[in-house]
């Protein structure tokens, strides 16, 4: 079957290195974003702050954000958090991708650039919901909010300016015919013995010993972990290519392996799913993740650290 971070520092710190160019075509650094919003044809730019603690990032964004960019909310515009026995965030349906390009004026061919403040996961979802809606044009923004104020990017406050909406969008069920490969819980299990899958929660989650309130403890038998903030380097910039070809190889997601991620709700594993796209490997998400999964009475879960 073919698949289907510590905190950021401080941008005042003196040691804080901001990268000139982005490691990977669906990235963009903070400088490249800054030349292309100079340019002719600007790119759409999406703020997607989103954090476990604080899901709504509206008064953030509203507090600063790249000039032009649009509040998007991982919950209400990413998710679909109606669905039930589908995990913590359920991917949307295609009227809610439909009725939010709509809203923010886009359409398949539109240039967008998605960034957001915590460890790419929010920026990271939106790159992999848009993208596989068919959205071919999108990119992260590398180093997230902090790299911007770092590179001393233009801020602008207020509230979000909606453009005119745009003609509907063929959106598919990003369930069933989605343009990235996706899982069920089967073949998730499945591939964690013929394969490779990777569970992008921290380790101590991962081995059961440390679990947040309501989740169960273990992950799903045969599962590598990858935690999600190893890709990234202190600064929340993902790491040099050499280096994410590292990390994945000793994960045992080598190139040509088949390979599925996982996380506690389908938000994170889209980090690794990312960061594999940018060394050029194929990584298909299992949407439910860990919180479908663990629902299960009967669902088999393993312990420790593997």
């Amino acid at each position: 079957m073919g698949p289907c971070r510590p905190l950021e520092g401080d941008p005042g710190e003196p040691e804080w290195k901001v990268r000139d160019v982005a490691v990977s075509t669906n990235l963009i650094s903070p400088q490249e974003l800054r030349s292309e919003l100079a340019g002719e044809n600007p790119p759409q730019v999406l703020d997607v702050r989103w954090t476990l603690g604080k899901p709504e990032g509206v008064e953030e964004f509203e507090a600063g954000h790249v000039p032009g960019a649009r509040y998007v909310s991982l919950d209400r515009d990413l998710s679909d958090l109606d669905k039930d026995h589908l995990g913590r965030h359920p991917l949307p349906n295609p009227g809610t991708i439909d009725d939010l390009m709509q809203r923010l004026g886009l359409s398949l061919t539109s240039s967008v650039v998605v960034y957001d403040d915590w460890n790419r996961a929010g920026s990271s979802r939106a790159w992999w919901v848009l993208r596989s809606a068919g959205l071919k044009d999108i990119r992260i923004l590398d180093g997230g909010w902090s790299g911007w104020v770092a590179a001393e990017g233009e801020v602008e406050s207020g509230e979000s300016t909606e453009p005119i909406d745009s003609e509907p969008v063929a959106i598919p069920d990003l369930y069933r015919n989605p343009v990235l490969p996706v899982l069920t819980p089967t073949q998730a299990g499945e591939l964690a013995q013929s394969g490779t899958l990777l569970d992008a929660r921290p380790g101590e989650r991962f081995a059961g010993e440390a679990n947040p309130e309501g989740e169960s403890p273990g992950h799903i038998p045969g599962a590598r972990n990858l935690p999600s903030a190893e890709l990234l380097d202190e600064q929340g910039f993902f790491r040099p290519k050499e280096e994410l070809e590292e990390l994945f190889d000793a994960a045992g997601a080598t190139a040509g392996t088949d390979t599925g991620a996982y996380c506690g709700s389908g938000v994170t594993a889209c980090v690794v799913i990312a960061a594999a796209a940018a060394i050029d490997r194929e990584v298909a998400l299992y949407p439910g993740s860990w919180s479908q999964w663990s629902a299960e009475p009967d669902a088999p879960a393993e312990l420790g650290r593997g």
